[in-house]
């Protein structure tokens, strides 16, 4: 008999006491049981740690201290999981529904395969149920990341020993850090992916890098040249015209209500 999938889970938070009692609730409601839970604190002092702490047991890994931005606390937390697979929700995201992880331990043992990743829904911290912004992902293909297209990180399950073999996030951008991630796993290194087509995810608008203008410029031109630094062509013209339109699409379609999978 396989040994079943086990998947590690990494919030990083800073700050974070309106919003973490919901993401924690979102977490250990999975109804999957092989899940190991970490949470990396920068050295909150705003009572995220008594949030935190009130969990008890259903935390597994919780470190607080001081660290040089999202990605570096991902990354230890990275350096901390011990599962097949690993996981990382924001301190202000949901999971979608309480068999999230259930899906994807059926999808990481029903074929090889290195990562999968779904679709995700924005909504307002004072409309939860309300979907502002639908992000509707597809099969990838190469070339994709040059068109302006990347999974909804969130959504990005990825085995373990990828990031022993690829490397972790690297911190030397001052943006667009994820992507750069998974550009360089899917574009360089050709990992094989699964795109499950249903809604995984519930984002709050106005995250770090999407809540102005300046932080859209500055984390797109990371992103060109983090392509550079990958050796993976991208023609700046091209990948910000597809960006427009697949994000106005992305304003302008709403998911179906059985997409959502909604509690």
């Amino acid at each position: 008999m396989l040994r079943p999938v086990k998947i590690s889970i990494i919030t990083v938070c800073y700050n974070s006491a309106k919003t973490i009692q919901e993401t924690l609730q979102s977490v250990t409601s999975q109804r999957y049981p092989h899940v190991e839970y970490i949470l990396i604190d920068g050295g909150s002092n705003d009572g995220t740690q008594g949030v935190i702490e009130s969990f008890g047991e259903q935390v597994d890994v919780f470190t607080c201290e001081p660290d040089k931005g999202i990605y570096d606390a991902m990354n230890k937390g990275i350096a901390r999981a011990t599962g097949d697979v690993i996981g990382l929700l924001n301190a202000d995201d949901l999971y979608a529904h309480a068999d999230v992880l259930t899906k994807v331990a059926e999808a990481f043992a029903e074929q090889p395969l290195d990562a999968c990743y779904g679709d995700l829904i924005y909504f307002a911290s004072d409309t939860p149920d309300k979907v502002l912004r639908y992000w509707r992902s597809n099969a990838f293909k190469p070339g994709l990341f040059a068109k302006g297209w990347c999974p909804a990180h969130p959504t990005f399950f990825v085995r373990r020993n990828l990031y022993d073999r690829y490397g972790h996030f690297d911190i030397s951008f001052k943006g667009g850090n994820d992507v750069e991630l998974m550009m360089r796993f899917l574009e360089k290194h050709h990992i094989t992916t699964r795109y499950l087509p249903e809604v995984m995810v519930k984002m709050r608008l106005g995250g770090v890098s999407n809540n102005s203008i300046k932080g859209i410029i500055e984390q797109n031109r990371q992103i060109l040249q983090a392509a550079k630094k990958l050796g993976i062509a991208i023609s700046p013209l091209s990948f910000f015209f597809h960006k427009v339109l697949s994000r106005l699409s992305q304003w302008l379609s709403k998911p179906k209500r059985d997409h959502q999978h909604a509690n």
